[in-house]
């Protein structure tokens, strides 16, 4: 009886208690995922960045990376736990989020300091965007509170966005 009590309990369905709707639950648990995978996805790039910057302003664009992939980071428990808080399913391993990521790796042995600074803002661009196309998933259902966390996100997002394009602006000259 303990055996097959235990075994249905492992295969049972999620019952999150949740004043969404099924197709709700299923619709904002799967983008907030996905964004999930974008964010994971990014902040790999930026720590990437942050270890391998060089040149005459390695240490602001050092310290800047470290502390925008910490507030990159910052964000994935919140996002995953919403994902679980309205009811779905999250990220399970490394390879979903290959599967998911929308955002594209960078693997290149090396990088200028200032395409460093270009792609992460347009990275940030991005993620900006998927975080708008996910809240007006959160507004099609009434999801107020997810919709309310994204527009933080989007606003620190647009933070980053603002000091990595001052940064590499170039002077006139």
């Amino acid at each position: 009886m303990k055996r097959a009590s235990a075994k249905s309990k492992r295969t049972a369905p999620l019952k999150t208690p949740t004043g969404l709707g099924a197709n709700a639950t299923r619709d904002i648990a799967a983008a907030l995922t996905t964004l999930l995978a974008d964010v994971f996805t990014l902040y790999m790039k930026t720590k990437n960045f942050h270890w391998h910057a060089s040149g005459p302003h390695f240490r602001d664009y050092h310290l800047m990376f470290d502390e925008q992939a910490a507030q990159i980071l910052a964000t994935t428990d919140d996002i995953a736990e919403r994902a679980r808080k309205v009811g779905g399913p999250t990220l399970k391993s490394i390879g979903q989020i290959s599967k998911l990521q929308r955002i594209d790796d960078n693997d290149a042995d090396y990088v200028t300091p200032l395409d460093m600074l270009a792609e992460l803002r347009d990275d940030n661009m991005r993620l900006a965007t998927f975080m708008r196309e996910t809240h007006t998933v959160c507004d099609e259902h009434g999801d107020v509170g997810t919709a309310s966390m994204l527009e933080n996100w989007i606003d620190e997002a647009e933070r980053r966005i603002w000091f990595l394009f001052e940064t590499g602006r170039q002077t006139e000259g």
